[in-house]
Formats: structure tokens, sequence, C-alpha cells
């Protein structure tokens, strides 16, 4: 692998991996965000207007929008213009350098450039190419753009928020983008494993990785939902019934909200022995005295838990719940999470030192004993590391792996 750049990869389990980052807005940005945290060069790569993202939120100064900022941090800034051949050559000659080329255009539009697989392994046989976009290109809607809100729609999400709500919606996070970065994530490193295994950088196997948003949020989303339908004949329609209950919603208190899940029998038994509502007594008790009875009745559970949690305050409530080891939660606002309890125990938030000044990134969501990820540093600029990166590069794309047979599948 590469040498590391301070920036890039300094520690970490991807330390000298390099990834050539044609990627925009969310999807593959959080999967090579995350890639970056944990120490691979990430360079990304922006035409002259810059990513999108840099414009549809506010930052501190223009072009440096926080979700932009958020999903590109620690990676370094290259701007080509892939409509000028000069440009073109340039990428090419980074591709020879690079482990993983990732990007998010249409399959016709990358082929457009010159950048299609066959391309790109040409220059560098041992490559890890991932495709991020809409749709599979082995499907008749190939071609079709995507974004988070008509991805949803096509993979059910208003669907099953009308079925519990009354009216379809969207879910209030961009889902699809993410889960669909998270997929990328995950599928690339599984092919550069596969590398590692065929022979390592330089002479292990390569390969074409595709990751689409609809095909990853249909696999999400079914993942509960598919439920009977999966069976023939279906025993159930494509919903898991407790997911899409209308009575399923942070209970109202006395002088609030409170979630609180009393599911299994073990929390349902010491729930009723300490509270004692009297719909648990008799008759009516035994007909909830299971979690296979309560299942089937799901609807009707959830609003005799309402009744009963409208009878104390929020605070009760927790102090009660917390004690009988049943799961409960406060409701928070995302603003109140960057003042969370436990995340600044752990040290979660990761303040970082920018030319705008500095900024607090929700840090690496996971731990590891000897390879621990971090926020490697800011979000570039728009084009700001143009001159370190191409006085990086050979003149010319050398042959930098050992060719491996383009007709070896």
């Amino acid at each position: 692998m590469t040498a590391s750049k301070e920036n890039g990869c300094a520690g970490g389990p991807l330390k000298g991996l390099r990834v050539v980052d044609l990627t925009s807005v969310v999807f593959g940005p959080y999967a090579t965000q995350i890639m970056a945290d944990m120490g691979a060069e990430v360079i990304k790569v922006e035409p002259p207007e810059g990513d999108n993202t840099r414009w549809i939120t506010e930052g501190p100064v223009p072009g440096m929008g926080g979700i932009y900022v958020n999903v590109n941090r620690g990676k370094r800034g290259l701007m080509l213009d892939l409509r000028q051949e000069q440009d073109r050559d340039v990428l090419r000659r980074l591709i020879a350098t690079a482990d993983v080329f990732i990007h998010s255009m249409r399959g016709s539009a990358i082929r457009k450039l010159g950048f299609d697989y066959e391309a790109v392994r040409a220059i560098r046989p041992d490559i890890i190419y991932t495709n991020c976009y809409g749709y599979s290109r082995r499907g008749p809607e190939g071609d079709k753009p995507a974004y988070d809100d008509t991805i949803q729609a096509e993979c059910g999400i208003p669907h099953v928020q009308g079925l519990m709500n009354g009216e379809p919606g969207y879910v209030a996070t961009i889902m699809a983008d993410k889960v669909a970065g998270l997929h990328a994530l995950y599928a690339t490193m599984m092919a550069l494993y596969h590398r590692e295994r065929t022979g390592g950088r330089g002479a292990g196997e390569g390969q074409e990785v595709e990751v689409t948003m609809f095909e990853a949020m249909t696999s999400f989303m079914l993942v509960e939902h598919a439920n009977g339908a999966m069976f023939t004949p279906p025993t159930t329609p494509a919903h898991y019934h407790r997911a899409v209950e209308p009575n399923r919603r942070p209970y109202r208190t006395k002088d609030g909200h409170v979630a609180a899940l009393v599911y299994n029998d073990k929390h349902w038994n010491a729930f009723v022995e300490s509270v004692q509502p009297e719909w648990a007594r008799g008759e009516l008790g035994d007909a909830f005295s299971t979690l296979e009875k309560r299942a089937r009745q799901i609807g009707r559970v959830y609003a005799l838990l309402g009744e009963t949690f409208l009878t104390r305050t929020t605070q009760e409530w927790l102090d009660t719940l917390r004690g009988l080891h049943i799961p409960c939660a406060p409701l928070r606002s995302t603003d109140a999470l960057f003042d969370n309890a436990h995340l600044n125990a752990i040290g979660f938030f990761e303040e970082v030192e920018t030319q705008q000044g500095p900024v607090r990134f929700p840090g690496v969501p996971t731990w590891f004993s000897a390879t621990p990820g971090k926020v490697r540093g800011p979000a570039p600029t728009l084009g700001q590391d143009n001159e370190a990166v191409l006085g990086e590069l050979a003149p010319e794309a050398p042959s930098v792996a050992p060719a491996i047979a383009v007709d070896s599948k």
C-alpha cells in the first residue's frame, strides 16, 4: 500500500490505503469518510464547481456547509475538470497509485469520461473499483437518477409510515444515502480482503463492486418487513405488524413523554408486579401473560400501556423502569446530543482546528483496542491539495502492479 500522508492515514486499521474518491453528496462520501477516519488516505476529486453539499447548508464561510464538512473530514482535496484531457491524464496517473477507486456517477456518465472499470483496470490491474449509484445497471432502470426521497419511496418507507401514521411520509433523515454508504464501505473492504488473500497489493485479484441505493434499501427494509411474505403461500403481508402499529410511539406522561419497551416476559412480569395496573388483573391479565399472546394483539397492549403511562411524570417513570431494568429513555433533541453526558464521558466528539475555526465533529462510533480510528483532520477547501498531489505524481502513469489477466474471469 502507498505511503501514508499525515492528514490522511496516521494510524488506524486502514493505514497505508489510498482511495481515489469521485463520489459526491452523502452516499459515497459517507463511506469514504469512515475510510479516512480509519486511517486511509482519501483523495477527494471534485469538479470546478465543487460538491453540491458544499452549498446546501450554512457554514462559517461559503462552500463549507456542515454536511459537506462532516462527510469529507480528513480527506485531501483535488479539483479536476474531467472534461479536459489534461485533467483526465492527472486522474489516470493518480489511479496508478491507488488501492481503491470509488465513484457515484451513473454508468453511462463514467464510461463517457473514460473511467469505467475496464479502463481503470487497464491502468491498475489490482484496483478495487466501487460503483455507487441508484439502481443496478444489470436491470432495466440501471441508468435512472436517484435521490434519498425517491429511494425511500421506492423501497416502501412512505407506505409503512402510512400504515403507522395514517398518511405516507418520509423518515426525517437521509436514511437511503447513509444505509447505502455503509453497504459501500463493507463491500469495498470485503473486496480488499479478497485481494489480500489472493496475493496482496500488486499481485492479488482486484475486482469491480456495485453498490446501489435501491437494492441496499430494499434489503434493509425487508429484514423485518419481508415477514410472512417470504413463504409460499404467504402467511402475512409484507410488513412487521409491531413496527407499523399506530400506537407504537413514545408514551405520554403527566408532564411530557417517555420511550419504553415493556416487551419480553421478564420485563413484562417485572412491570406488572411493580406497577400493578388494573387491566393486568384476572382474566384480562392472563390474555397478556406471554410474549406470543401480546404479540398477537400488540395494538391493544400499547394502548393499555399508554393509559398507564399517563399516571406518572416522565422522571418518575424513568426511575421506576430503570430500577426494573426495562429499556427506557427520555426524548432528546439532536441539539441535546452535543451535551450528552455519556457521549462526552467517552470522548465521542472530537474538536479539530480548521482554517474556519474549531469544529466539533461527531467522532468515530466504533472502538479498536490496537488500531483506533479518529477524525484525521478538517474537510478540504476546493482544490486545496492540488499542488501537493500533482507534485507527488509521476509524469506518466506507470505500470505499478504486475498485470492480472484481463480475461481471468
